[in-house]
């Protein structure tokens, strides 16, 4: 873990006073920040303690398959081939930025126990490969739409006792972006590396739809018991 990357510009939403959880949300490629805050109201259960929603915004960078364009990306995309498909270097990046966020939060009283990462899309991609890395878990890992990048480095990369992190994966059947199958193979992966992992699959496109929400919420509601 790098806690010394620069911090990331993030939009920041408490529930309430003195949050005692924390959930780090990832947009996708060519997103930002603003992307997922209005699907708070839909996920928010009143039963739920105060917590603090992390939106950060990616860095601005050239995506190879848009022709070198810059936009927030989280890493480069360099072929459309799932295999090949992220820049290790920019996931890496990603990933020591996302782990600075989270030890900014230790330093403001919630522990990575208690805080959830989670992402859609590429944002969920760097959200598997954070997870794999952790040396001290979190309370768990969200990737919505996504797949774990540079699988065959799996194994190498899991850090002792980061299996203990829940996972939750939905997937859209009719997904043209991260086809169903390259999901349900990752999941699948993450489970023969001693993950926990609620796997879900809807009839959508690359897109997020109500019954997902509420399927997180139960989610989220577990693991809120169980911190």
């Amino acid at each position: 873990m790098n806690a010394s990357a620069p911090l990331l510009d993030c939009i920041e939403r408490d529930t309430g006073p003195a949050p005692a959880w924390a959930v780090v949300w990832l947009h996708g490629l060519g997103a930002d920040g603003h992307d997922f805050v209005p699907m708070l109201p839909e996920l928010l259960r009143p039963n739920w303690p105060a917590m603090r929603f992390l939106f950060p915004h990616a860095p601005q960078r050239a995506v190879t398959i848009n022709n070198g364009t810059r936009m927030r990306a989280w890493y480069d995309i360099v072929d459309f081939d799932l295999a090949n498909r992220a820049d290790e270097a920019g996931v890496s990046e990603s990933v020591a930025q996302i782990d600075a966020l989270i030890a900014r939060e230790t330093a403001r009283g919630i522990p990575p126990s208690r805080v959830v990462l989670a992402g859609f899309s590429q944002g969920g991609a760097v959200t598997l490969a954070a997870g794999l890395r952790r040396r001290e878990p979190l309370a768990g890992l969200v990737g919505l739409s996504t797949y774990l990048p540079a699988a065959h480095t799996a194994q190498a990369m899991l850090a002792e006792g980061a299996n203990r992190q829940p996972v939750f994966m939905a997937h859209g059947t009719q997904d043209p972006v991260v086809p169903s199958f390259a999901g349900q193979q990752s999941a699948a992966l993450l489970r023969s590396l001693g993950f926990e992992v609620d796997w879900r699959t809807y009839p959508m496109p690359h897109s997020v739809c109500a019954e997902e929400i509420v399927a997180l919420g139960d989610w989220f509601d577990a693991r809120l018991a169980a911190g």
